[in-house]
């Protein structure tokens, strides 16, 4: 049965509201839910980013709820647990922005990489594109076919440089470029970075591993072992591939989720364990669907 959600009686019924709607719409709906005292978890982009402007820069919106952009704490587990399992009002990340920062945020973090000239490659199945009908995802338009598509304006990086900004405690402008893959989900991002002066490469990696030792849902891959999106399909896992390349000095990670479940879905699922007092795991250990 499907009926137009009305706060009151969703307030009597529910612990938690998952907001599945366009950006635009979920604004207005999480705020009549917040005032009748019910806990929202919004999968759109209304509240992921701190700055309204930017935000109406990015989307071509007005944000009318300004005031809860403050309030909405952004849904990545694995940076901020803690906020999370208090917030009223958690901003699910977007899907790229999910595999760019993991990839990204512990070298900024320890200072490993210079955070100039970042640039961060990816590419999705066709679902990151949603479930509207477009000649750009019909199927005789993406088999065979690969294509790059919103190249220096994708509204997902604002987000990305938002949150690699504070994990590298300065303002960070990075290139970020999207492609479309003929296969319906995952997403493979591929992301550079310069290596800082007196930073001993064999370290980067014990970095890594420290950084996400105590994170379920993060696999730092053995030395040689690149991430695959097979490997993380109908999963909430990210998988983290590192590759210095001496003669560039450049650090290069290569991760992978699924854009359904670790890019949306899987990660929504995870707030709520966390904003209810539950594992974060519950109801999420499943193997990845292979071959």
């Amino acid at each position: 049965v499907i009926v137009a959600p009305d706060a009151a009686s969703l307030a009597l019924d529910c612990d938690v509201v998952f907001l599945a709607v366009p950006h635009g719409t979920a604004m207005e709906v999480a705020a009549k839910l917040l005032a009748a005292g019910v806990r929202v978890i919004d999968l759109s982009a209304d509240f992921r980013l701190h700055n309204q402007e930017t935000y109406e820069a990015w989307y071509q919106v007005t944000h009318s709820q300004p005031a809860l952009l403050s309030q909405a704490v952004y849904g990545l587990p694995e940076l901020y647990a803690k906020e999370i399992a208090s917030a009223d009002l958690v901003a699910n990340p977007g899907c790229y922005p999910t595999s760019a920062i993991l990839a990204l945020y512990p070298a900024l973090h320890y200072g490993l990489v210079l955070a100039d000239d970042l640039v961060i490659d990816s590419k999705s199945g066709t679902t990151g594109a949603g479930r509207k009908a477009s000649v750009g995802t019909l199927f005789c338009e993406v088999s065979d076919n690969f294509r790059a598509y919103n190249l220096g304006k994708h509204r997902h990086t604002p987000e990305i440089e938002q949150e690699l900004s504070l994990s590298a405690g300065r303002d960070i402008t990075l290139s970020f470029s999207t492609h479309l893959l003929p296969m319906n989900r995952g997403i493979l991002t591929t992301a550079y970075a310069k290596i800082a002066p007196g930073i001993d490469p064999l370290e980067i990696r014990a970095h890594y591993e420290a950084f996400y030792a105590d994170k379920k849902w993060v696999r730092v891959l053995p030395e040689g072992i690149l991430s695959e999106t097979r490997w993380v399909r109908g999963t909430n896992f990210c998988d983290l591939g590192l590759v210095v390349d001496p003669r560039t000095n450049r650090l290069i990670v290569v991760s992978a989720i699924d854009n359904l479940c670790r890019g949306a879905s899987g990660q929504a699922v995870a707030n709520a364990n966390l904003m209810l007092g539950m594992g974060e795991e519950t109801g999420l250990p499943f193997a990845a669907l292979m071959p």
